[in-house]
């Protein structure tokens, strides 16, 4: 199939770009890597009449350490972002998940702003930011906004964007001082590389004697958007994260997530994987940090 007809164009800053969008009076899309966006439109389920293509904006590439947190700009590639030295450093959650994002050749042109204003529930990154508590950067090309991605994800395909704003960056929170951090990642898919039925993410850090004193758990698409678990977070502090102490704390998650049924899944069985992955994760993740120095 063929998109429907849209016209083109490639500004060189953010302002124009956003003033592109502006004018576009809601028609208007931006165009990074086109990972997801160009299948859509080839299925003409997005017909937009311009596309916004970002490509030259170098303002919104880029990682740097910035303080307590890890910028991320919005157009920067998946693929660098995986080999980033930063990332793997400071934010270890990212760098686990990354590899779980589509294929090698996707990654090299997709990028992790894409990825969340796109918002599908079953992304992988749109899960790590739930679960770290990241922070996107919108701006309308005159003023910026910080949106939390507990705000920031709406419902499938769905964020709090307006539509004159660009996603800008994404700011992942660093655990300076929290002790051994480790990071779990696990999903199911129908294929390797292929959307997650369910994923979920854990970042712990522990102290010397095995205790958790900090925790960080989110599942995705057991629900609308990607959901943090609060409250298995809440409960793992102060508690030495082994298989039975994770366990008891495995229904708490039943009133936070809403599996829905479709043709990979039904509703029970991905409560089920929910749980499941969820051990996993959290096992992981205490594994990882117990072989931190």
């Amino acid at each position: 199939m063929k998109a429907a007809a849209f016209d083109y164009v490639r500004p060189a800053t953010l302002r124009e770009a956003c003033g592109y969008l502006a004018d576009g009076d809601g028609e208007a899309r931006i165009i990074a890597g086109g990972q997801s966006l160009v299948p859509l439109m080839a299925m003409r389920l997005v017909r937009p009449r311009l596309l916004v293509d970002i490509n030259d904006v170098a303002e919104l590439t880029g990682i740097a350490r910035d303080g307590s947190e890890v910028v991320v700009g919005a157009a920067t590639r998946q693929a660098d972002a995986g080999r980033s030295g930063i990332v793997v450093d400071d934010v270890p959650l990212l760098a686990l998940a990354l590899p779980f994002v589509g294929h090698d050749q996707t990654r090299n042109r997709g990028t992790v702003g894409g990825s969340l204003a796109h918002a599908d529930p079953s992304a992988e990154i749109g899960l790590v930011a739930a679960a770290l508590g990241a922070t996107m950067t919108a701006s309308d090309g005159e003023t910026d906004r910080r949106i939390d991605a507990a705000d920031f994800f709406q419902a499938p395909m769905t964020t709090t964007l307006e539509p004159g704003e660009c996603l800008t960056a994404v700011r992942f929170p660093v655990w300076p001082g929290a002790g051994r951090v480790g990071a779990g990642f696990q999903e199911v898919s129908a294929r390797d590389s292929d959307f997650a039925i369910v994923a979920a993410a854990a970042q712990l850090a522990l102290d010397r004697d095995g205790v958790c004193r900090r925790a960080a758990v989110a599942v995705a698409n057991a629900a609308p958007t990607p959901v943090r678990l609060l409250r298995i977070e809440e409960a793992l502090i102060g508690q030495r994260p082994d298989n039975e102490n994770i366990e008891r704390l495995l229904p708490l998650m039943d009133e936070a997530i809403e599996p829905s049924t479709d043709l990979h899944a039904g509703a029970d069985a991905r409560r089920h994987m929910a749980r499941s992955l969820t051990l996993r994760a959290i096992l992981q993740a205490a594994a990882n940090a117990a072989r931190e120095p």
